[in-house]
């Protein structure tokens, strides 16, 4: 499973769309907010160049829906110093904007010699659960377990996603910063999906780490907090691996013109075909 394929060009190079970049919203014509946040970072963290700083903060605006069409990934470090990076990062279609993002790079240290609270518990990874889906990716909600199917969670209950990784470029493994930004989209579905399905559509996500993905790059994404009113959904999600908790993913959304059924997102009939 990818989302693109590079071109290079003169000016860097064009990523086209491949069919699991596909959104269900918009008739199967919009990129999924997965691969915008993907590519995105994916810029970003190239332009952060290897060294002693980690991820530590990225905010994704999805600015309006981005078209299945050609995509251009440009990057601007607007800060560069011993301890932190900052880079932001615009996603193009020609002439059109349809998203940026600013990605947070901090200098690793010695831990602190003081103890501080933290929540003491964090959940469980799935065992033994592979996706029954195209999807890769398994599902748990309070009263029905793991399941490797969406089928069993269209309820109001708390839920759960565990995520395996998955190409952003057609041929190359993502970094587990790269991972942990294209899972980070799915704050939207593991905190508003619903007992009427998918009603909101994500504006923006904002993803803080404090450590690394574990090197198997799976990640889960439980769901924390939310608050709605008047058709704004404001949520919040724990992110984790077998290792234990290592950031959150916080987002708001907008109540959709009509819900996504979330069951029939990985059927192959609800896929458009690539024309």
């Amino acid at each position: 499973m990818a989302f693109f394929t590079a071109e290079p060009t003169p000016d860097g190079e064009l990523l086209h769309p491949l069919p699991d970049a596909r959104a269900s919203w918009g008739d199967g014509a919009q990129l999924r907010g997965m691969a915008t946040s993907g590519a995105l970072a994916r810029a970003a963290e190239r332009a952060a160049g290897p060294g002693v700083l980690q991820p530590a903060r990225w905010t994704v605006d999805l600015l309006r829906p981005a078209g299945f069409a050609p995509s251009a990934a440009r990057t601007e470090v607007v800060r560069r110093g011993r301890r932190l990076c900052l880079v932001e990062a615009t996603l193009w279609q020609g002439e059109i904007l349809v998203g940026k993002a600013s990605g947070l790079f901090l200098a690793a240290g010695s831990s602190a010699a003081g103890s501080v609270w933290a929540p003491s518990g964090h959940p469980a990874p799935p065992l033994d659960v592979l996706p029954a889906t195209e999807e890769p990716r398994v599902f748990h909600s309070e009263g029905v377990g793991w399941t490797g199917s969406p089928e069993p969670h269209q309820n109001s209950a708390r839920k759960t996603l565990w995520v395996f990784p998955q190409e952003i470029v057609r041929g190359e493994r993502p970094t587990p910063f790269q991972h942990a930004a294209t899972a980070a989209d799915l704050v939207n579905l593991v905190t508003n999906w619903g007992d009427a399905g998918l009603e909101f559509i994500n504006a923006d996500l904002t993803l803080t780490l404090g450590r690394a993905p574990a090197a198997d790059l799976e990640l889960g994404l439980t769901a924390e907090h939310r608050v709605e009113h008047d058709g704004v959904a404001v949520t919040a999600a724990t992110v984790f691996d077998r290792e234990g908790p290592l950031g959150t993913v916080s987002g708001t959304a907008l109540l959709a013109s009509a819900p996504v059924d979330p069951r029939r997102v990985s059927a192959p009939e609800s896929v458009p075909a690539v024309p």
